[in-house]
This record gives C-alpha cells, structure tokens and sequence, in this order.
C-alpha cells in the first residue's frame, strides 16, 4: 500500500474541502462542548446528592458527646443504635439506608473545605466532633412522615435532616441544564452527521476521476476510502481537543476561580469528573465522523 499517496490525497482532500472542514469541525466544537458540559453537570448533581442527600434521602444524625440537642445525654450508645436501626428496617416506607461513620463525615468536610484546616494542632475540627448518622432512601419520595415519626424522639437521635424542599431548586437547575445542554447538542450532532455526509460526498465527487482509475487497476475498496477516514479521523481529532480546551477553561474560570470560592457549601466537581467527561468526547467525536464515512465512502467510490 502506497502511504506517500494515502497521505498526499489526504493533504489534498483537506486543502480542497477547507471550509466544509472547518463547518464540521466547528458543529463538533458546540456539539461536544455542549455533550461535555452535559456529562459535568451530571456529575455535578451526582457530587452534590452524595454529599446531602437525593431528593428520595432523609438522614439522621445520631446523638454525640456535647451534641447541642439537650435530649442527648451523650455519646449514642450501641443499644440506642441497634434500636434505631430495627425502627428503619420496619418502616414499608424505606427501600434502603447506610450508615455514615464519624470518620467518613470529616473525610466529606475535608474535601468539601480542604485538608489544611483539618489537620495540624490547629486543626478547627476532629473527627470526634462530627455525629453519626443513618442515610435513608425512601420509596416513595412523597412518603416519609412514617419513617420521620418512627425515629424521631427514639433515645440517642439528635436530629432528622430532610432538605428536599431546599435541594429541589438546585437538583431541578443542575437537571434543566444537564437536559438543555444534551437537547441541544443532539441537533448540532445531527448537524454534524450531515456536514459529514455532504463533505464526503463533495470529496468524493471531485476525486471521481482518480478513484475510476484506481478501480480500473485493481485498487481495494479500503485503500480508495482511507484518505476519506483519515480526513474524518483529522476533522474529529480537531473537534475534540477544541472541545476539551473549552471544558477546561470552564472547569478553571467557571469552577475553580469563580463557583467554589463564592459557594463553599456546595462540593465542586474536579479534575476527576473533568476527565470523565473528556472520555466521553473522545470517544463520541471520532465516532461521529468515523461511522458515516465507513457508511458514504464505500457508496460514493463505487464508480
């Protein structure tokens, strides 16, 4: 296989059809941008509900040394615990529940606020200063009172944390946003695939003459179409890395500088999700451009 030609044809294929090109990789930027931006969001959500709770959650926070409810005598002991427990197994109304160590609630205020205000002599807070608690996802998220009334004022139950009317505006902003932005790039993807199509069948067309004399000396089908995947493999790998550079300078402008120093309540999505979504994009872009070459190539270089 003659790769000088391959990769002159592809040179010629790309100077050739340079706007088409360009609209393609421009529909890819907006439509990947947008996917990616779908995919933190979501993670987004996901991070938040882990750290208060879904809006099928209520959770109870078990009595602690010093703890400001002066129905707490003191620290829950391992009998007021068993029997909080049995209460949450026999409510209809519980599909399931976990529950939280002292140890893993500071682990989730060190990530929230930071390591370095936790550790040191200094440290603002312990892990002996944080309370136990009893996550519990609820069947039915309109039914809850009978769990609420079965725990609350049992021995060793400081509190019953249930935040859905506080969390419902933002998992319902997170959710409108997640679902505006993958609406929206489903139409710039189908856009996408016809900026493919169209493009390949200009390429095509203009190569007519080559491509029945290939045909004429015994060329192969996969030899005649690689220079049309390569373009499509060069168009994607364009569109992808101008996606991820736009995700990026919204996770450091949008989040690192901006979102999580003005709102410290709320557990921010990192690198960890931001390379999540990367994959996502990665994955998708090529394949957007890759399967309709597969599919239009083979048909217009029958000649």
């Amino acid at each position: 296989m003659q790769l000088r030609y391959v990769f002159t044809e592809l040179g010629q294929g790309l100077r050739r059809n340079l706007s088409m090109h360009l609209a393609v990789v421009l529909t890819l930027l907006v439509a990947l941008t947008l996917v990616g931006f779908g995919a933190l969001l979501k993670q987004q959500a996901d991070k938040a509900a882990d750290y208060w709770g879904s809006q099928l959650q209520i959770t109870v926070f078990l009595c602690r040394d010093r703890d400001d409810n002066p129905a707490c005598t003191g620290e829950v002991t391992d009998a007021q615990k068993t029997s909080i427990l049995e209460a949450v197994e026999e409510s209809p109304e519980v599909a399931d529940y976990y529950t939280e160590s002292k140890e893993e609630a500071f682990a989730k205020v060190k990530e929230l606020y930071g390591p370095e205000r936790f550790d040191g002599p200094n440290a603002i807070m312990t892990a002996e200063a944080m309370p136990e608690s009893v996550w519990i996802e609820l069947e039915d998220p309109d039914r809850y009172k009978g769990i609420t009334s079965a725990v609350v004022g049992l021995d060793g139950v400081s509190a019953v944390q249930d935040m859905r009317d506080e969390l419902e505006p933002i998992y319902g902003s997170l959710n409108a946003l997640q679902w505006g932005a993958l609406g929206t790039a489903a139409f710039l993807v189908f856009a996408a695939l016809l900026l493919v199509g169209n493009t390949i069948r200009l390429a095509a067309f203009a190569r007519r003459r080559e491509i029945g004399i290939m045909r004429l000396v015994g060329a192969s089908t996969l030899y005649i179409a690689l220079p049309f995947l390569l373009e499509a493999l060069v168009t994607a790998l364009i569109g992808v890395a101008l996606a991820t550079g736009a995700l990026g300078a919204f996770m450091w402008f949008g989040i690192a500088e901006r979102a999580s120093d003005q709102f410290q309540f709320i557990p921010w999505i990192g690198l960890g999700e931001f390379g999540t979504a990367v994959a996502v994009i990665a994955v998708l872009g090529p394949l957007l451009t890759l399967l309709p070459t597969l599919a239009l190539a083979r048909k217009y270089t029958r000649v």
